[in-house]
């Protein structure tokens, strides 16, 4: 519903064709089931975890550590191969780690929503599951309660609703019941307004509910989670450029030793392990791991 914040209580009760008193009546409820859906946050399928952890391996710089530590075993050089193979599946592991939490962003959301809800229905008080909630449905809020739907007050009693989920505002907003005449009004300035995945912190207040489901303000906030694309960082787009520069500073360097010992008469063979071995050591293999761990440390802090 738009802009429920500005219809009065009368006109609110006509469009979603409800009754303060009564309630919605148990057909009607089934109806808008049927139209609306549950209310609850949905997900759409994401990657597997098979698929974000393999997706760690495609980088320049974990490809040219794989390359050396092939390279490495192929001169018998087990402790630095092993050293190297070691570097990549723990930076893999901790990304993904990283990764597989963020994926999980849908379900933090869902974790703000409530349980249970008091409604009245026929007539009588109810406490049904939240996801049962309809447009309409009339609700019942006491201090402690966590809101279970996007609602426009309707009654209130010394009533103030912690926001801070939505609005970033730490201090409880104190709401009341009249409507407001504005068209477009900041979300923190809805006084008339309660939203699922809030909490309301004292008094009492009854509400209509206007919208359920991926339709609330929270639900908007999944959306666009699930809709933003992927798209990376400064550091990483760095990483990225500093891994395509040590490729062809590696090959760089095999090329220029390499025809320089063969110039000076150095078997070709010789030439070509020598050249090699000095390209895998100008590799960082520490630097994707270091990174990974920095930035998994600051995320926590």
């Amino acid at each position: 519903m738009n802009n429920p914040w500005q219809i009065s209580i009368e006109a609110l009760q006509k469009s979603l064709v409800t009754d303060l008193g009564r309630g919605l009546t148990a057909q009607e409820v089934n109806e808008r089931l049927g139209k609306y859906g549950f209310n609850q946050l949905t997900e759409k399928k994401g990657p597997s975890a098979l698929t974000i952890f393999l997706g760690q391996f495609n980088s320049p710089i974990v490809w040219i550590l794989v390359a050396a530590a092939l390279i490495s075993g192929f001169l018998k050089e087990w402790l630095d191969a092993i050293a190297i193979v070691a570097i990549v599946i723990m930076n893999a592991i901790f990304g993904f780690i990283q990764e597989f939490r963020a994926e999980k962003a849908i379900a933090a959301l869902k974790k703000l929503s409530a349980p249970g809800a008091k409604v009245i229905r026929d007539g009588e008080l109810k406490l049904i599951p939240a996801k049962e909630l309809v447009p309409g449905d009339v609700i019942q809020i006491e201090a402690g309660d966590h809101i279970p739907a996007d609602g426009r007050l309707v009654q209130v009693a010394y009533f103030q609703t912690q926001e801070a989920s939505l609005t970033g505002e730490s201090v409880p907003i104190e709401k009341y019941s009249e409507e407001l005449n504005f068209e477009e009004i900041p979300l923190a300035e809805r006084k008339n307004m309660v939203y699922l995945g809030t909490q309301a912190v004292s008094g009492k207040a009854k509400a209509i509910v206007v919208n359920t489901g991926m339709n609330t303000e929270l639900g908007k906030i999944a959306e666009m989670i699930e809709e933003a694309g992927k798209e990376e960082t400064p550091l990483q787009k760095r990483l990225s450029r500093l891994g395509k520069w040590l490729v062809h500073f590696c090959l760089g360097i095999v090329v220029i030793i390499f025809f320089l010992g063969v110039i000076r008469g150095v078997p070709f063979i010789e030439m070509f392990l020598t050249a090699v071995s000095l390209a895998v050591a100008a590799i960082p293999e520490g630097l994707p791991a270091v990174v990974t761990i920095a930035l998994a440390i600051g995320v926590q802090r």
